[in-house]
């Protein structure tokens, strides 16, 4: 890694620790994390207790309504452990019921996207295998931002405003998220005691009390006078699990860690399979080769994700094929230095709105943790009394009959969250993440590769332009991008949206944070794109 080398315009620097760390996207959750680390807890803990801060400061984006995923390093163990806290379908929802509502694809808001809730059981098990500390403890600074109030921070003031359309719907959602009729302005306060009083439940009463208590009733009773059918059965019912993540090798000892599907890590991983075939390094950083190269990998990769990723419960999604060799290497052969290419998947070789946070503690233990309502504010729905927003990640399922992704009762839809960890001659060097739809994987290749390929530190890693594929030829790239490369991209066939309507496109919203392996010094960075915080100490 080297500091200095590339420079992008920013005005953070890395923030360097030694006893622990926080990155994430809205600084009180960034210091909620670290009072927890300071206090003697773990990078578990301090994960918790960020991501139920965010709930409370960044409401357009997570709340116990949604679903997470989480990479979790323990040092002691030298070992990566997964967790896949997304949440199925109702059993009563199926494509039929769908369809006889006049709908020929899934809906992307209301009560037929309501899936059920998996982020506190996430929270449960991650707590009860490697925490030590309980939910009365680090619920304490969320409840008192949500009863006491918080000053609303500029950007999510921003997306807070796209939404008052779509919670001006919903009587419950226009109460709470619209006081005096509008949305809060960047600065002002606001509070939401119904929320303090729902986590001050979980703080005494324990997980029971939303999955099988008064919040989970309000919840199912929301969904279904709104036409939908999650019951509160379907949320007693309701598992988190550990997954074994899924990796490639990519170059000079690194590899590149994900969860496996239904969450859409896999294709982060099939187009870095992709681009460890191409020297990056001599074609240069910010070339127009670097740039078509990533590109193309992106589509290629897009392609078999959108054909194959499902829920492996109930769908095969032949992982290892994908990730074959022989598949990667015909995959990468389709790539014209001079062309832009038409995705399309291929044949694998058959095998049986969000927040992002990462923590580092003293003793080398580290946590990717990633979590989502999907949407900003998610379906719309707001449950009760409870001040929980639900999410609508049922929106991602198919209509398709026969696709693997096709929705059914219990199955989980794909998923865009995803974490994401690079280890070092197999230790935990890197955890990071992009939150931002399907521009996920596309910014963990993006800054994965100026991590690796480019020794970015952190901070410059996240300052650099990025594009965003949204389909077929069709790219964004952020306004960085030099005119002589952009020109030449639009030349080799990339149909490339104008610059004055390129703002228009999420790039990602990133946190990093390497340990140095020599010393054991930490090293962060935070996004540039929004309100974020590394803080440490």
């Amino acid at each position: 890694m080297e500091f200095y080398r590339h420079t992008f315009p920013s005005r953070r620097s890395n923030v360097v620790a030694r006893n622990g760390l926080v990155a994430t996207s809205q600084p009180l959750a960034a210091q909620a994390g670290l009072n927890v680390l300071q206090a003697g807890g773990n990078a578990v803990d301090a994960a918790v207790a960020t991501v139920a801060t965010l709930c409370v400061v960044e409401p357009t984006s997570t709340g116990i309504g949604g679903d997470a995923f989480a990479l979790i390093w323990q040092a002691n163990e030298g070992r990566l452990y997964g967790l896949n806290a997304s949440g199925p379908a109702p059993a009563g929802l199926t494509a039929e019921r769908i369809r006889s509502q006049g709908y020929e694809a899934m809906p992307q808001l209301g009560p037929l996207t309501v899936t059920v809730p998996g982020s506190l059981h996430g929270w449960q098990l991650a707590l009860g295998r490697f925490g030590t500390r309980g939910l009365d403890t680090l619920l304490q600074r969320p409840i008192a931002y949500a009863r006491d109030g918080f000053p609303v921070s500029q950007m999510i003031g921003r997306a807070w405003g796209y939404s008052t359309e779509k919670m001006s719907q919903h009587p419950d959602s226009r109460r709470v998220w619209l006081p005096g009729g509008r949305p809060p302005r960047p600065g002002e306060l606001f509070r939401n005691p119904e929320f303090a009083a729902t986590l001050q439940s979980l703080a005494e009463e324990g997980y029971d009390a939303f999955y099988k208590g008064e919040i989970g009733r309000q919840i199912a009773e929301c969904v279904q006078a709104a036409g939908g059918v999650l019951t509160q059965e379907d949320l007693a019912a309701y598992q988190a699990e550990w997954v074994e993540p899924i990796a490639v090798p990519y170059r000079d000892g690194f590899a590149f860690h994900e969860i496996p599907p239904n969450g859409q890590g896999l294709t982060a991983l099939l187009a870095l399979n992709i681009v460890r075939g191409f020297d990056l390094r001599q074609m240069g950083y910010g070339s127009a080769d670097t740039w078509h190269t990533l590109i193309e990998a992106t589509k290629l990769a897009f392609a078999d994700a959108h054909t194959y990723i499902a829920d492996p419960r109930q769908a095969g999604v032949p992982v290892a094929g994908l990730l074959s060799e022989a598949y990667t290497a015909g995959r990468r052969a389709l790539i014209r230095p001079e062309q832009a290419l038409w995705p399309a998947p291929g044949r694998p070789p058959g095998h049986g709105d969000t927040v992002y946070l990462t923590v580092a503690d003293g003793d080398g233990n580290m946590v990717s943790w990633i979590q989502s309502l999907y949407m900003g504010f998610g379906s719309g729905l707001t449950a009760g009394t409870t001040g929980v927003q639900l999410q609508n990640r049922g929106a991602n399922f198919s209509l398709e009959d026969g696709h693997p992704n096709q929705v059914a009762p219990g199955k989980r839809p794909y998923q865009t969250i995803i974490p994401g960890l690079i280890t070092r001659d197999g230790r935990a060097w890197s955890s990071f993440g992009v939150m931002g739809g399907f521009m996920q994987p596309q910014g963990h290749l993006q800054v994965g590769v100026n991590l690796v390929d480019y020794a970015m530190d952190p901070q410059t890693a996240l300052d650099a332009p990025r594009f965003n594929w949204l389909d077929r030829l069709t790219v964004a790239l952020e306004a960085a991008v030099p005119d002589a490369v952009y020109d030449e991209l639009a030349r080799r066939g990339h149909n490339l949206v104008p610059r004055d309507q390129a703002g228009r496109y999420h790039f990602g919203g990133g946190q990093v944070i390497v340990r140095d392996p020599a010393s054991g010094v930490l090293i962060g960075g935070s996004e540039p794109r929004n309100d974020g915080a590394a803080v440490g100490w």
